[in-house]
């Protein structure tokens, strides 16, 4: 499943995590630079900088302006991801619901063509499953269309907490759906008319009709 897969900057997290953990990098010790980490983990610098970012979040690294990255902690604070599994299922909806509207807005005013593709192609998807009665299946189409307005917002923040919700949220669907795609089917409207408004970077009525889609007024 699409929103699932981790990323190389997730993977070069770990394996620098698991470095840490060994010992091979000290607490107190300065990392490698930036150039060293590419080497050494077969990376870009966007990734190596991704990594590096989860890791300050989680309390093991600390940076130093104009100094360097240092190994501060072996032990990870609780990730978000981590708070959500314990969380109940309103609660984790209810995160995702406050941010729908915002992120709409930023998507149509900040993505670009290439996001306009991914986003239509999960429009069209999401409709098609709903014709062939495959609700699961639909269900995560749904989540990937607004996952992929996510990952067009511009804000990395607001992009990761929200597909670690709607992450939660469709495991839950998987448990519980009952193959009934017609709510799927009068809602397809509605999200194109999302769709168009972030593609005419429209980011006020992107915001209007994202919490409409929330507030299941459709």
């Amino acid at each position: 499943m699409q929103i699932q897969r981790k990323t190389l900057a997730e993977e070069v997290a770990e394996r620098l995590l698991e470095g840490i953990l060994n010992d091979e990098y000290i607490i107190g010790e300065k990392l490698p630079i930036e150039p060293e980490l590419m080497k050494i983990y077969g990376v870009g610098r966007s990734s190596i900088r991704e990594a590096i970012k989860i890791l300050l979040i989680k309390g093991i690294l600390s940076v130093q302006q104009g100094v360097g990255t240092f190994v501060v902690s072996k032990n990870a604070q609780e990730s978000l991801e981590t708070q959500m599994d314990k969380a109940k299922l309103e609660d984790v909806l209810e995160v995702r619901s406050i941010l729908d509207a915002k992120i709409a807005g930023k998507a149509a005013a900040h993505r670009t063509e290439e996001d306009l593709k991914t986003i239509k192609m999960f429009l069209d998807l999401r409709n098609k499953l709903a014709d062939d009665r495959k609700a699961l299946e639909c269900y995560e189409a749904d989540v990937n269309f607004h996952v992929s307005i996510a990952k067009a917002c511009g804000n990395s923040l607001l992009k990761e907490i929200f597909i670690i919700a709607s992450k939660h949220i469709l495991s839950s669907f998987e448990h519980r759906h009952d193959n009934d795609t017609q709510p799927f089917k009068i809602s397809q409207k509605i999200h194109t008319d999302l769709y168009l408004a972030i593609e005419n970077k429209d980011s006020e009525k992107a915001e209007f009709i994202a919490q409409q889609i929330v507030d299941r007024i459709y």
